[in-house]
């Protein structure tokens, strides 16, 4: 069993935090502040926190220290800085705890335990059905996850969070699925409220591809203002960051093209409509024209690997399908004229077929202005940029600077290390 982070725990989960990179005149510069100015490197001295804060020495100092007591700051060595202390790197510890993240799709889960700069410690995989309903899939995590926790001999009260990824989309303010077209039986389940009693840490449940493009641009794109990332795999889906943070729509929503409606198409789609985008363009939709045709096809793999070998029909439903994707990304281009679009999931990434349909139909139908600066790309993170996002969007939320300065304000005499 995953034991509790402590009496003491970080609050979150509340209002967005302030621009990572800026210190706004006239507000008040906490230690918490402080902290996610190191974190995101935009000040790693002393020195550099002083001139960007524009807080005296002695300030900055007692703030450092009380970070430094705290295990949330480590500082190395350095060259004296005349009378003062030395003028040594500063660096959020990423070994203060750790964080378990859960990946759930349609037929495995994936999970790992990671520290907070996102090293895997631990990681294992094992075979699913979404479809089955969250009870006996949730079952089957919190086995696994006592099992994992065993395997990779941490210490359990160090535990952050545990964050959940899904293929549906998620109404994060009470981390549950919402109306999921792959996942039946999961609509409005607690999952939140049942792991974080279970578990005993605070949980985060996200949508994947909404993790996938927070992955891909803390890892690769920071500086990219507005990215798009479409995952093709079994089914469709596209994750939406905006000025390095995501954007979800009211409740969750955003992102979910799959399910665009295509004029002139019948074929029925998962969600119980006909014409989606998935149902005519995804991997599923092109193993059922490919076995229609009389291909030896059961899922996504066995379309890839008709690809590979040359066959004419399967190399022409991909490229299709790909042209089909480009038809709904022309608009979506069009409404948020991203620089960055990451392509992932199994029928999107190195898939020359798929990508070569996409881009005609991007850069033919859209306004020059719309393509001029869009650069269309594949993955870099692949598989693991689920977790990868997981971990940016939880050490966001629990280490944000209204989180800390309350951890602190409540226990700081507590120094060494405060998740425990």
């Amino acid at each position: 069993m995953i034991g509790r982070t402590g009496d003491r725990k970080m609050q979150w989960g509340g209002a967005p935090e302030p621009d990572p990179d800026r210190v706004q005149p006239g507000n008040p510069v906490s230690a918490g502040l402080l902290l996610q100015l190191v974190r995101r490197g935009t000040a790693t001295t002393r020195r550099e926190l002083i001139r960007a804060t524009g807080l005296s020495r002695s300030t900055v100092t007692q703030r450092v220290d009380m970070l430094l007591a705290a295990g949330l700051l480590r500082e190395t060595a350095g060259e004296a800085e005349g009378r003062g202390r030395p003028s040594g790197a500063l660096a959020f510890d990423e070994g203060v705890g750790h964080i378990i993240v859960v990946g759930l799709h349609r037929n495995r889960a994936e999970l790992a335990v990671l520290d907070l700069g996102g090293r895997v410690l631990h990681r294992r995989e094992y075979g699913i059905a979404i479809a089955d309903g969250p009870e006996p899939v949730l079952r089957k995590v919190e086995a696994e996850l006592d099992a994992l926790v065993a395997d990779a001999g941490i210490d359990p009260a160090r535990t952050v969070a545990l964050g959940v990824g899904v293929p549906g989309p998620v109404d994060v303010s009470v981390g549950r699925p919402m109306h999921p077209p792959v996942m039946p039986g999961w609509h409005d389940y607690p999952v939140r409220e049942r792991l974080a009693a279970r578990l005993g840490v605070p949980v985060f449940v996200e949508n994947d591809a909404n993790l996938m493009a927070l992955g891909e641009q803390r890892t690769h794109w920071r500086s990219v203002p507005t990215l798009l990332l479409v995952t093709v795999g079994t089914g469709i889906g596209a994750g939406i960051v905006i000025e390095g943070r995501l954007y979800r729509g009211v409740d969750g929503g955003a992102g979910d093209i799959g399910h665009i409606r295509m004029h002139g198409r019948d074929e029925r789609c998962a969600c119980g409509a006909v014409g989606c985008l998935a149902a005519v363009a995804s991997g599923a939709a092109l193993v059922r024209q490919l076995d229609a045709l009389g291909k030896d096809v059961s899922d996504v793999s066995d379309v890839r690997r008709l690809v590979q070998q040359g066959d004419a029909d399967a190399v022409a439903a991909v490229r299709a399908a790909g042209q089909l994707a480009g038809e709904v990304l022309t608009t979506v281009v069009s409404v948020l004229n991203p620089e960055i679009l990451v392509l992932a999931g199994d029928m999107a990434h190195t898939n020359e077929h798929f990508v070569t349909g996409l881009r005609e139909l991007i850069y033919q139908r859209s306004l020059p202005r719309a393509t001029r600066n869009l650069r269309v790309v594949s993955t870099k993170l692949g598989e693991s940029a689920l977790v990868v996002g997981m971990v940016e969007l939880v050490v966001d939320e629990m280490f944000a600077p209204a989180a800390v300065d309350a951890w602190l304000a409540a226990g700081s005499g507590d120094a060494a290390r405060p998740l425990r």
